[in-house]
């Protein structure tokens, strides 16, 4: 899939704002109207924009504590995977898994209220799938947050 300036231009918009208007949207990127919801919707067809959300502020919802979790196993096998696939989307406090190479196989971000709900999550989490060791480390303060990829370094 092809992406121009002007879908770049689209996208880098749509990252820090999905709620300004397609008129205006088209201004900021020197575009009509029509070329540029044309654009927006060739986007989303081809998957480059996979939906549009609101990001919300989990300390304004109570849900303060951010815990980093990192998982070894030493099961490999494919019913292991799909077992571990299917029991970490049964959580709604984890917000990202990503396997990994190196010492640990797998990191979580877990988002809960405090201390005692991440502890009973992690009592639910071991109870659920057999796990070699789980190392968590809790965030203390948050420098930097984004949900905007760098796409100048395309």
């Amino acid at each position: 899939m092809l992406v121009d300036r002007f879908d770049l231009k689209i996208l880098e918009q749509l990252q820090r704002d999905d709620s300004v208007s397609i008129a205006q949207l088209a201004e900021k990127v020197g575009l009509s109207v029509t070329p540029c919801w044309r654009r927006i919707q060739r986007l989303e067809k081809e998957g480059v924009i996979e939906k549009r959300i609101a990001v919300l502020n989990p300390g304004k919802l109570d849900l303060g504590l951010t815990v980093f979790v990192m998982i070894k196993t030493d099961k490999h096998s494919q019913a292991w995977l799909d077992a571990f696939q299917d029991v970490v989307q049964s959580f709604p406090e984890i917000m990202e898994v990503n396997r990994l190479a190196g010492e640990f196989d797998y990191l979580l971000k877990v988002i809960t209220r405090d201390n005692a709900a991440y502890d009973a999550f992690y009592k639910r989490l071991i109870a659920r799938i057999e796990l070699s060791n789980v190392t968590s480390c809790f965030s203390m303060e948050q420098v930097k947050k984004t949900t905007e990829l760098p796409l100048d370094q395309r």
